[in-house]
């Protein structure tokens, strides 16, 4: 499936950038019985009280991680100027994160999600505000950056498999597919307003410090240190009240095939996770593809659209928050496309994500040629909305799919995927960048997409994947 930009998941719907431990107290059982048939209508939705709480988390975290989605890779290129360390900060970000994720995935089965994700929150809040902090005081150098990628990578493996697990974990079963819609739904508005703000924050905020390290005395002065300081400090700020919000989240009571005394090891839980993905056929080939796909578009997204904002487009950091605003913009209309068409479909799902992802990979190659700023927004709300369609549909079918104890490790299993190779690609993406033009990724990118669809199509099961397998 396409890939949204950022150092997100397409796994992800609670709350994506966040980071990890445990600390909270443990969340009540719910007196409700998860199996229990509900009206999965947007309106039983909103009337849900787990529901609320996770979504004004959702929407509060969601909305900071725009600003730091904007800051960091802008932060690098002011330090910098160079592609490649661009690359190698998102590397050092996604590194850590994908050889943890595992662990991360079955510490979230053996504690409650709500718990893991919840000290995240607060560990984010913690690590975004001292950044701010070194960037308002001019001491924000290319090696502390890598650190402090490194430490979010490291909490970012809890958090994701929290976020991804919490949502099945708090709500009935026929509420998952509704309650996904929203919050993805939620997600892109802020993907939406986020950009454009944290732009606009950070444009506005004009003011110079010298870099601690910076290589030559060109590249001294810090340019747009306050506003960038205050995007951090956004985002800071939003992971702490998105804390306070899941203090009331009560989870369903879930059977546990095992008790404290014969709980398996870590690495057991691990390799449990791993055999059950592996042994079912259909997962299997998704998991297979979309390991290409984020490899091929996910990582080259990550330090190719800053370059064609700053360098193609010759545009600023308003110019790299107006192109995710667009495909914000582009992936929200998707969602509500799905809510108001949800059986649109090209065949079966797994028909329909190999053609979104064809029709995907062509506007890629275009994208690399475009030369104004409305152009390149013109191709990227497309692939939003293809993006966004298909995205309800096939989270909800793996969130089904998967037995309730075993979702933190199965989840982890994909997203580890997902952010372990994309961050591998982005450090390619960007020693290639120093060598070929960026219109040259972007083309190279869009036709591998589209070689590894018609394989997806022609040599695998995917395009025989139903919503009814999920059940």
């Amino acid at each position: 499936m396409s890939t949204p930009l950022g150092p997100r998941s397409p796994f992800a719907t609670s709350a994506p950038t966040a980071p990890a431990g445990p600390s909270a107290p443990p969340a009540p059982s719910a007196p409700i019985d998860a199996s229990a048939p509900t009206a999965g209508t947007p309106s039983a939705v909103l009337s849900n009280r787990n529901f609320r709480w996770i979504a004004a988390a959702s929407l509060v975290s969601m909305l900071g991680d725009q600003f730091t989605l904007v800051a960091l890779p802008w932060l690098v290129l002011q330090v910098s100027g160079d592609p490649l360390t661009l690359g190698t900060v998102m590397a050092a970000m996604g590194l850590p994160r994908a050889l943890l994720l595992l662990v991360g995935g079955a510490v979230v089965d053996r504690h409650a999600p709500r718990r893991v994700l919840l000290t995240t929150h607060q560990i984010s809040a913690v690590l975004l505000g001292a950044l701010a902090l070194l960037v308002a005081t001019g001491h924000a150098s290319s090696a502390l950056i890598h650190v402090f990628a490194i430490a979010l990578g490291v909490t970012t493996a809890f958090a994701h498999p929290a976020s991804s697990a919490l949502l099945p974990r708090a709500l009935p079963a026929a509420l998952i597919r509704p309650a996904n819609g929203l919050l993805m739904a939620m997600r892109q508005a802020t993907m939406l307003i986020g950009p454009v703000a944290g732009a606009a924050l950070i444009a506005h905020g004009w003011h110079g410090h010298t870099v601690a390290g910076s290589p030559a005395p060109a590249a001294t002065v810090l340019r747009d240190a306050t506003g960038l300081s205050w995007a951090f400090a956004f985002d800071a700020c939003s992971f702490a009240l998105a804390a306070c919000a899941l203090i009331p989240v009560a989870l369903l009571a879930v059977p546990s095939a095992s008790t404290a005394s014969t709980r398996p090891s870590i690495a057991a839980s691990i390799a449990e996770g791993l055999g059950t993905l592996w042994r079912d056929r259909l997962l299997r080939t998704l998991c297979l593809y979309v390991a290409a796909v984020s490899l091929l578009i996910g990582g080259p997204l990550q330090v190719a659209l800053p370059l064609l904002a700053e360098r193609q487009l010759h545009g600023d950091a308003s110019t790299l928050g107006l192109l995710m605003a667009g495909h914000g913009a582009g992936v929200l209309t998707g969602l509500l496309l799905a809510g108001w068409k949800p059986d649109w479909r090209v065949g079966t799902l797994g028909a329909t994500v190999l053609t979104i992802d064809a029709l995907a990979g062509a506007v890629f190659i275009a994208l690399g040629h475009a030369t104004r700023t409305w152009e390149a927004i013109a191709l990227l709300a497309p692939i939003g909305m293809l993006a966004g369609f298909v995205q309800v549909a096939v989270m909800s079918w793996i969130q089904r799919r998967v037995p309730p104890r075993m979702l933190g490790r199965a989840m982890s299993v994909l997203l580890c995927i997902v952010m372990g190779l994309a961050p591998l690609s982005a450090a390619g993406a960007g020693w290639l960048l120093r060598i070929v033009p960026t219109s040259t990724v972007f083309t190279v990118c869009g036709a591998a997409m589209l070689v590894i669809v018609a394989i997806g199509a022609m040599a695998t099961p995917l395009r025989r994947i139903e919503e009814s397998h999920a059940v």
